[in-house]
């Protein structure tokens, strides 16, 4: 018998929308870019340790999860643009609070381009 709290735990369901090993970096990434707006290879080139599959993977999820909005341009190729819905947005303050947390008390560097 299945313990319906265990189930319903809001930190499994948490783990279980965004836990994996790429989803905050590519809702990060989103979040910090002019615009608000990449395309799959300018994510990509970001996320260079991330493997294509495993991108598009993520993306799909983040989508299905509304977190994350992709809109198809109807050209010739196909132009598709990635950006942070509402839902994402709003979860960005508790993100960059982890981080703020995790520099805090585990020494983390951030490291950030300079153009």
């Amino acid at each position: 018998m299945e313990n319906i709290q265990y189930a319903n735990c809001p930190i499994r369901n948490v783990i279980a929308k965004f836990g994996d090993k790429w989803s905050l970096l590519v809702l990060y990434c989103l979040h910090t870019s002019e615009g608000g707006v990449l395309r799959f290879g300018e994510l990509h080139r970001q996320m260079q340790d991330c493997s294509q599959k495993m991108l598009t993977q993520t993306l799909k999820e983040l989508e299905k999860n509304h977190l994350i909005h992709r809109k198809v341009y109807p050209e010739v190729p196909p132009k598709v643009e990635y950006s942070l819905t509402d839902s994402g947005k709003s979860l960005m303050p508790q993100i960059e609070g982890l981080m703020k947390w995790a520099i805090e008390n585990f020494g983390l560097f951030v490291h950030q381009e300079t153009t």
